[in-house]
């Protein structure tokens, strides 16, 4: 913090501490530069202002970089499971063998839902999209669990952090046996997080359901790879909405509204429906030559975030090929069309000019609809997988110590103040 910039404005000079983190970009304190100089700083989509300092994720869009508490992602993926990453999230270090013993009893028996909970669910339409469900259904948790609210009691925020990751699956589960109109199937405690999720979701009572391990695996794969994301624009509101001091139910349920956006977590929905509109290989010239006219949009392609690659997109693709190969869909003509335009998109010169690289979203759609889900399903999948790294950027928010109040200012393009004209003089 030695070092400083300085701000010329007029024949005045302002000082602005320059702060360094572990790794990445230094940032320029401006916390003082209204109170100083009289003067805001204009950034729309806040795309260059640090809004918080965290220990928890960090991203380098260049370098194609994502690790979790310094752990890369693709390693995480590959070696370890959700929970354990969930584990690491909140607390900052790898579990030990009984710290993650201990941890996973208190997220698998804790996966059930109040009995009266359930008769919530019928106060929607059955129509009504997951997500609509979902955003509800969580916001109505505080009426439940009012006694882990407290968000100043370390404790209490620990036992709505465990609470959340636990409920999670089975709200989501729920919301999408209401809409298709099946009986709700209650969590088992011999299964895994993401073996009971499944289960949850399309065992009947009609057959026995047999767990599939590469599905398994694929599951909780898919839920390490969008565990969390940095600040993005539903981490924020999260932690905008904490900022007043919002019980956390309510915070989450404001993350998933944002998630919501098809410009957020709608964005492999997106991919799928683009895939599907191209329908075959041999549309693909025309489809990529559309693009370029801007008749089309490219999507599951380029990331505001990765410049270079998405590192959680190779992840992602081989998980999709694992996924068909064990239900037989080698030969789903998705996935060919998927894999060529990937490789028109890495060879065309007007794609790689513009970085406009495979991200998750463009592989996560296929994998998802092999395995079952309905397209309005993805962004459910998305919010429970945030879940965690909601909480854990909620719970870092209340630790520090320089918390404030969430107050973005503006540029006022408005009128300036005019005297008011009574309705009969105008």
């Amino acid at each position: 913090m030695t070092d400083k910039a300085t701000l010329t404005i007029g024949d005045k000079s302002y000082d602005l501490p320059i702060l360094k983190g572990s790794t990445g970009p230094d940032v320029l304190d401006i916390r003082k530069v209204y109170a100083e100089s009289d003067h805001f700083t204009f950034d729309p989509g806040f795309t260059s202002t640090a809004s918080c300092e965290s220990k928890i994720t960090y991203i380098d869009g260049d370098a194609g970089v994502l690790l979790h508490r310094g752990y890369p992602i693709d390693q995480l993926a590959e070696k370890s499971s959700f929970l354990e990453v969930c584990y690491l999230l909140l607390n900052g270090e790898l579990p030990k063998a009984d710290e993650f013993a201990k941890f996973e009893h208190n997220i698998t028996y804790h996966t059930m839902l109040h009995a009266q909970f359930d008769r919530f669910f019928e106060g929607f339409r059955r129509d009504a999209h997951p997500m609509a469900v979902m955003t509800g259904a969580v916001g109505a948790l505080s009426a439940f669990y009012a006694d882990s609210m407290n968000v100043d009691d370390a404790r209490e925020r620990e036992i709505s952090a465990h609470r959340l990751i636990a409920k999670m699956p089975t709200i989501a589960a729920r919301a999408y046996k209401y809409t298709v109109g099946q009986p709700f199937v209650s969590p088992r405690n011999d299964l895994s997080y993401s073996e009971n999720f499944l289960r949850m979701c399309f065992a009947v009572p009609a057959e026995d359901w047999k767990p599939n391990p590469v599905l398994t695996r694929a599951m909780d794969r898919i839920f390490i790879l969008h565990a969390d994301h940095e600040q993005n624009a539903s981490t924020s509101t999260v932690r905008l909405a904490g900022s007043s001091g919002a019980h956390p139910f309510a915070c989450i349920a404001a993350g998933i509204a944002c998630l919501w956006g098809p410009s957020h977590g709608g964005a492999n929905q997106e991919a799928l429906e683009m895939l599907e509109t191209i329908g075959s290989v041999d549309n693909i010239k025309d489809y990529v030559q559309g693009v370029k006219d801007r008749k089309y949009k490219l999507m599951g392609f380029g990331h505001r975030v990765y410049k270079n690659f998405d590192p959680r997109a190779k992840v992602m693709q081989k998980t999709a090929h694992e996924v068909l190969g064990e239900l037989g869909h080698n030969n789903d003509p998705l996935l060919q069309v998927a894999q060529e335009l990937e490789k028109v998109a890495l060879n065309d010169p007007y794609f790689v000019d513009r970085k406009l690289y495979p991200n998750i979203d463009f592989y996560s759609g296929i994998t998802l609809r092999a395995m079952g889900f309905p397209t309005n399903m993805f962004t459910v999948l998305f919010a429970l997988a945030r879940t965690v790294g909601w909480i854990s950027q909620w719970k870092e928010m209340f630790e520090d110590p320089t918390r404030k109040i969430g107050r973005p200012r503006q540029l006022y393009t408005g009128a300036t103040q005019r005297d008011y004209i009574p309705v009969e003089k105008r």
